[in-house]
């Protein structure tokens, strides 16, 4: 069941490595909220063989770095370091990974560091703002959680609890490991038997998540005003995935995007403005994010309205596909060069899409979009019956604002 993708780079002797498994936050139930990031945490802190302190020496040791994150669909481990150190580095990832302590005392210190980490999202409005448009738009679903969890959960999890967790979850159905730069064999056959010992096991499966309209708003006395304007997009696994990134980055994707054109350079109403694409194994949303002074607001929201109608009434010149298309395909290849970019495309895409997306699959695939598809999918996206906001700053109510945007 577990899937192996090594990938030989000629060139810099690094080998970056990295385990990608199945356990996101959505597939948390509402008491588990936070139980991947906080094993995540957990990992750091001890194994059976070393402590804290050892994992953080032999680290820096090798001179390399081991890491990990997790997102609403995936956790991820890796270490980067030099193919000489290769060997130390598995062995470190797999103990971490597999052999972590969970002693109650860690599981104390940690969930006071995840809920420093939590004032931190609380701090920065911006995610903030995005955080809570998930809550409300996917609400009722794993998707409307918060990655980190929320201290109401955090508070009930114990060392036991989280083990088990990590028992039930990390399955060799469910967990890739990915290989990139310059290795041997030999390292693959390592990786191999590390996860040959894993217990097979049922893949706990996930909830489905659909997006639905939601206005929310967020008082809270900042110099500016943060603003996500949504509208429902589609999953990763969609064929028009890559229209929608191209449409994205015409949107408000670089500083030639329409956003940045006209929110910034022609009006001077803000500093930064950009749009986004989230998305999910079932369901996704594009994102139009600006951040400006209270009284700016109203004209802002009626001039990003007024080009998202334009762009769903006319679609994008050819120019501006071309110079999309350009910045997209220039970004695979350019990410491509980075190993440790290579790594994470191969997990992620074998973890999430069954397969790997090789580079010319992924420039041709943008090569085929047309200014007509863009044109009909804007038309579809822009749909002003299901827009979202969500605001944090000095905000008015959310009932101003729907009035506002329904005009």
């Amino acid at each position: 069941g577990e899937k192996l993708r090594p990938d030989f780079v000629p060139g810099p002797p690094s080998a970056p490595g990295g385990f990608f498994g199945g356990p996101g936050s959505r597939h948390e139930r509402a008491a588990e909220s936070g139980a991947a990031h906080f094993i995540e945490h957990m990992s750091f802190k001890g194994t059976q063989r070393r402590d804290a302190g050892a994992l953080a020496r032999e680290t820096d040791a090798i001179g390399g770095q081991i890491n990990a994150y997790t997102t609403k669909e995936l956790t991820c481990y890796y270490a980067r370091c030099l193919d000489s150190h290769l060997h130390r580095a598995i062995d470190l990832l797999s103990d971490m990974l597999f052999h972590s302590r969970f002693a109650q005392g860690d599981v104390e210190l940690e969930r006071g560091v995840i809920l420093e980490e939590i004032g931190m999202y609380e701090d920065t409005p911006e995610d903030l703002a995005a955080e809570r448009l998930a809550a409300a738009v996917y609400q009722g679903s794993p998707l409307s959680r918060p990655i980190l969890g929320k201290a109401s959960t955090l508070n009930k999890m114990t060392g036991e609890s989280l083990r088990a967790y990590q028992e039930a979850h990390y399955r060799p159905g469910n967990l890739v490991t990915a290989l990139t730069g310059s290795f041997t064999p030999q390292a693959v056959e390592e990786l191999r038997a590390i996860l040959s010992e894993l217990e097979p096991g049922h893949v706990p499966s996930c909830k489905g998540a659909r997006y639905r309209p939601a206005f929310t708003v967020r008082r809270k006395p900042t110099e500016q005003n943060h603003l996500i304007l949504a509208f429902p997009a589609f999953s990763y696994l969609d064929p028009r995935r890559y229209q929608l990134l191209l449409l994205n980055s015409i949107l408000g994707g670089g500083v030639s995007s329409r956003l940045f054109q006209e929110l910034r350079e022609k009006r001077g109403l803000c500093y930064t403005t950009y749009s986004y694409v989230a998305d999910h194994a079932d369901t996704g949303l594009l994102g139009v994010y600006t951040a400006l002074s209270p009284e700016l607001e109203g004209e802002a929201l009626d001039a990003a309205c007024a080009l998202l109608r334009e762009l769903a009434e006319h679609g994008p010149t050819q120019e501006e596909l071309e110079r999309a298309r350009e910045q997209a395909k220039a970004s695979v290849l350019m990410g491509l060069e980075s190993i440790q970019a290579r790594m994470s495309h191969l997990g992620t895409s074998q973890l999430l899409y069954g397969s790997v997306l090789e580079q010319d699959d992924i420039l041709d695939a943008y090569d085929a979009v047309t200014v007509s598809q863009l044109r009909q999918l804007a038309e579809q996206i822009f749909d002003f019956s299901q827009l979202s906001l969500s605001a944090v700053g000095r905000v008015a109510p959310a009932e101003e604002y729907a009035q506002r945007l329904s005009r």
